[in-house]
């Protein structure tokens, strides 16, 4: 089938039909996390929906170049341009070094994608190993008017450039309403208007992380990297630039400023941002504290959680909802996600046992295309899984004999399955992985103690393993011949 894939592009306010700057080739920026702590379920929201893209653009035939970078300086506390930075202050905390902080974070953020199967970008620069293009990037824009120096740090000047150009068009922002809403912020004396943005921060005598400059000895503005790293590796002109809704504004909005005073034009086509994860209705986030990191959904520590859940339970939670659409946590909507996705997993499996008859009477192949459909729908997973479920369906009746497949129906759809399960949604079946002999063992241990503790008429550790074991997902059950396991 043909695909036309669109994609809501926020500059724009609409569904796009996806034409690349220089086909088959395409360039893909995505913002990535600031290092300085353990990745939360907030960070694996905007993980996960561009790894959707990236596996389904590639999947397209597209040559992707996916950058996504690595923050490890400049971003400081509330976003701010006065404050400490947020990796200097986890170092100072801690005794360490900065880039001890930056190794010991971004090694546990690789871990916890790899875990989620995302895939990896084709590269992952930092902002820290690109201070000469950003300070070059400076200079340019400097050049054309749009910065001013003042005690050693430069500042983007917003007024002058919305004179030429529209500072708000990705947000819909006014500079009014800015004038109005940052006039009273405090720790705005360097700068002409209190919305004016840092290019370039002298460091204090306390601050850790600085390096020469034409002005000073200092740091880059946190939206700066972004823009030298996307320019440097894609081009001054590429596809998708992709984030969180969170990171609309001031972040994004300043990369098409520091682009266009640079170069005249915009530095990208299409804008793409993924919506929260909420708590009870707020964003979950480090500022608000009130997340959860990966590995405590992981092995279930938080208090929150009822019980762990795996990763592919938390990719397959994300991916029932629409990217743009809000998706708040709780328990409940975790456990149904694993229910759902080993209903779904079960009709995979049984897809490669079905016999075959001689006549179909059933057109599994219009469900493929429903699911292409929905994909080319700006990414539209929720209905792309409830195809999904609809095929299950159609796979149990035609395993009880209520339906019929021809052979070469039956191959197509396995075919199918593995593809779009797979590779295209990126899910995997965590109980046939490589690790099932040693689950095997383990548990044939964990039933021995249980049983010896029964023997002793230990009933009650007896039942807290079993307990305990079921809120790993781990069913048991006591026979004449003994105790069986299983999952849920």
């Amino acid at each position: 089938m043909e695909h036309k894939l669109q994609i809501y592009n926020t500059l724009t306010r609409k569904k796009e039909l996806f034409e690349p700057v220089n086909p088959p080739h395409v360039g893909m920026y995505v913002c990535g996390p600031t290092v300085y702590g353990d990745a939360h379920l907030g960070h694996a929201r905007p993980a996960i929906t561009f790894d959707i893209l990236f596996r389904y653009l590639k999947h397209l035939g597209y040559k992707v170049r996916y950058v996504r970078n690595i923050t490890d300086v400049g971003h400081l506390e509330n976003d701010a341009d006065e404050g400490e930075d947020k990796i200097q202050k986890k170092a100072r905390l801690e005794q360490l070094e900065p880039m001890e902080v930056v190794k010991h974070f971004t090694d546990r953020y690789h871990q916890n994608m790899d875990q989620l199967n995302v895939l990896h970008p084709s590269i992952e620069p930092t902002a820290s190993g690109h201070i000469i293009e950003q300070i070059e990037l400076v200079k340019e824009i400097q050049k054309n008017g749009f910065a001013y120096e003042s005690e050693g740090s430069l500042y983007f000047d917003v007024e002058k450039y919305n004179k030429k150009y529209n500072y708000g068009k990705l947000s819909g922002r006014r500079i009014e309403e800015l004038m109005q809403n940052t006039r009273e912020l405090a720790g705005q004396e360097e700068k002409r208007n209190p919305f004016d943005f840092a290019l370039w921060k002298k460091a204090d005598p306390k601050h850790i992380m600085h390096w020469p400059s034409p002005w000073s000895e200092g740091y880059p503005g946190w939206h700066l990297e972004c823009s030298a790293m996307g320019r440097k590796y894609l081009g001054e002109t590429f596809d998708i630039h992709g984030g969180g809704m969170d990171l609309l504004f001031p972040h994004h909005e300043s990369e098409i400023a520091q682009a266009n005073a640079a170069t005249g034009h915009d530095p990208v086509k299409y804008w793409m941002h993924n919506n929260m994860i909420t708590v009870n209705g707020q964003k979950m986030g480090k500022s608000l504290n009130n997340f959860i990191t990966l590995n405590e959904f992981f092995n279930g520590t938080h208090p929150s959680l009822d019980q762990p859940y795996s990763p592919m339970t938390i990719r397959f939670f994300i991916l029932q909802a629409h990217y743009r659409s809000t998706v708040d946590f709780s328990n409940d909507a975790l456990k149904a996600a694993h229910k759902g996705m080993t209903r779904l997993f079960d009709a995979v499996h049984l897809a490669g046992k079905l016999k075959p008859s001689a006549q179909s009477s059933v057109d599994v192949r219009s469900f493929g295309q429903k699911c292409y459909a929905a994909m080319d729908d700006d990414l539209n997973t929720p209905v792309a899984i409830a195809h999904l479920f609809e095929l299950a369906k159609i796979i149990n009746q035609v395993n009880d004999g209520k339906e019929r497949l021809t052979e070469e129906d039956i191959k197509w759809l396995q075919s199918f399955l593995n593809t779009f399960v797979y590779d295209i949604l990126g899910l995997k079946d965590e109980k046939s992985e490589d690790n099932s002999e040693l689950i095997g063992y383990l548990m044939e241990t964990i039933l021995k103690i249980r049983q010896e503790a029964k023997a002793r008429k230990d009933y009650a550790t007896a039942d807290r393993i079993r307990d305990e074991l079921s809120k790993l997902n781990i069913v048991i059950k006591d026979t004449k011949e003994g105790a069986t396991w299983s999952f849920k």
